[in-house]
């Protein structure tokens, strides 16, 4: 048994990937984090530091996940992912590494890793666990509109209640429901099948997979949809924002509230620091002024 590591090394939102170079006897061209050997944390800091030409002192060791045993044909190996943070996205590779990209997790499926050119089941994966052991991946579940903060608490409720579904806490960091997405949730975890198992359905939508599994299906929550979602795509989704965002002077608004309920208007001016909206009710005999929140219309009409 040889005891190696690969350090996943993160700079604010990005994961670094560090390209093999064509000759390597294992994992020719294949993106890595750092691989190693060694049990120390020094141990592996000073690894990084060889690979990436960052300096020790901007390298913070985070942690470590759980173990996973690669068989390599020669030995088996049992491979520690370690977490590491750096202060800055300088990067040189150096000995076995030519090629340096950060990347959004979310888009690591996308890359050709190690561990994928065995001749094991799931090879491919078996780089993303390791990084979901130590990281975390965003995925989005599938639910029906208008019963999303329903299907969130229901989750929150399998996670802290009574029954079996309580060993995934340690699995699924947190769940997010942005007020202006309809019909979906945003689960942060170490892996699909955890968030699958969440909702009850374990094995997606195949009924052979799912044959024999004792679940009971979250009312509401469809499906879990394949892959991760990439950071960059869901944090515009996660900012606050002015309820005025999206309405401009000009714009024809529907009254969603109140006893307007229903009536169009014409916006004549927006105070975002108010976040109200001036505008005239223009399908009355007599044309009136009013002033409302922003979140009490609803743009119909927008200017040319």
């Amino acid at each position: 048994m040889v005891n190696a590591f690969v350090a996943f090394v993160r700079f604010e939102e990005k994961l670094l990937l560090l390209r093999r170079n064509k000759q390597d006897a294992d994992f020719a061209a294949l993106w890595d984090g750092v691989w190693g050997v060694g049990d120390t944390p020094e141990e592996v800091l000073a690894r990084v530091s060889e690979a990436t030409g960052i300096q020790l002192e901007s390298l913070h060791y985070h942690g470590t996940g759980v173990d996973i045993g690669i068989d390599m044909g020669r030995n088996l190996v049992d491979v520690m992912p370690v977490l590491i943070v750096a202060d800055t996205e300088e990067v040189t590779p150096m000995g076995r590494y030519t090629e340096a990209e950060w990347i959004d997790p979310g888009t690591l499926q996308n890359y050709n890793c190690i561990f994928s050119n065995l001749d094991m089941e799931n090879s491919d994966t078996v780089f993303g666990e390791l990084y979901g052991s130590v990281g975390s991946f965003l995925y989005i579940v599938k639910t029906a509109i208008g019963s999303e903060q329903r299907v969130a608490n229901e989750m929150y409720a399998r996670l802290h209640g009574s029954g079996s579904l309580t060993s995934l806490q340690s699995d699924i960091m947190s769940i997010l429901h942005p007020t202006g997405m309809r019909g979906y949730l945003f689960i942060e975890s170490s892996a699909l099948h955890h968030v699958e198992k969440l909702i009850g359905r374990s094995g997606g939508r195949d009924p052979a997979a799912r044959r024999g599994l004792n679940q009971t299906p979250l009312k509401n929550a469809k499906t879990v949809l394949p892959g991760a979602a990439p950071l960059g795509d869901i944090l515009p989704y996660l900012e606050p924002k002015a309820v005025t965002s999206g309405i401009e002077v000009g714009c024809i608004v529907e009254i969603v509230t109140g006893a307007f309920k229903g009536e169009k208007a014409r916006v004549l001016s927006v105070a975002e620091t108010k976040e109200e909206v001036s505008m005239e009710l223009y399908e009355q005999p007599i044309p009136m002024t009013l002033n409302m929140r922003g979140d009490h219309v609803r743009v119909v009409e927008r200017v040319e």
